[in-house]
């Protein structure tokens, strides 16, 4: 395996906001969480299938394994943020590997941001609909998200090709 050059890369402002944005979003549905725990009846969606519907309930408790994989996605990504010397890339050079790195890492933020506030809504959704307030995801939750998703990766692989 080739050895990359190690550069240190540092973060950006679009970064940070991204960053402060998903966190709002968690804190949020964390308030939204323990203030309307109380209330909710003993059973929770705990799956929905792909057309947004619930397909499994289970004990209020499971409300937090969300957030608590959330968050810990979150912290493991922002590490792995911090060292894209490590990531595969192509045609990697000298020349370009400080655009490089920076795509890689913005990539990763990105990612990591979609993802914390998907489970903010999931979380926030699976209390309405125990609460009765919703009736499940909806049938477009998967498509958007997984378009949203894909579109992001393949936005920053194209970016990668061209660098």
């Amino acid at each position: 395996m080739k050895k990359q050059p190690r550069i240190e890369v540092p973060g950006s402002v679009l970064e940070a906001f991204l960053n402060a944005i998903a966190m709002l979003s968690f804190f949020a549905m964390l308030l939204f969480l323990f203030f309307q725990y109380g209330a909710l009846p003993d059973q929770v969606p705990g799956h929905y299938n792909g057309a947004g519907k619930v397909d499994r309930w289970g004990g209020k408790e499971e409300l937090f394994l969300l957030p608590l994989i959330g968050i810990v996605l979150w912290i493991g990504m922002t590490v792995l943020e911090k060292y894209p010397h490590t990531y595969n890339y192509l045609n990697l050079t000298e020349e370009n590997a400080e655009v490089q790195y920076k795509n890689g890492r913005r990539m990763i933020n990105v990612l990591k941001n979609e993802i914390l506030i998907l489970f903010s809504f999931i979380t926030i959704q699976n209390i309405r609909v125990a609460s009765g307030t919703a009736e499940g995801l909806g049938v477009f939750f998967l498509p958007i998200y997984l378009l949203i998703v894909f579109g992001s990766v393949l936005f920053f692989m194209v970016r990668m090709l061209r660098n």
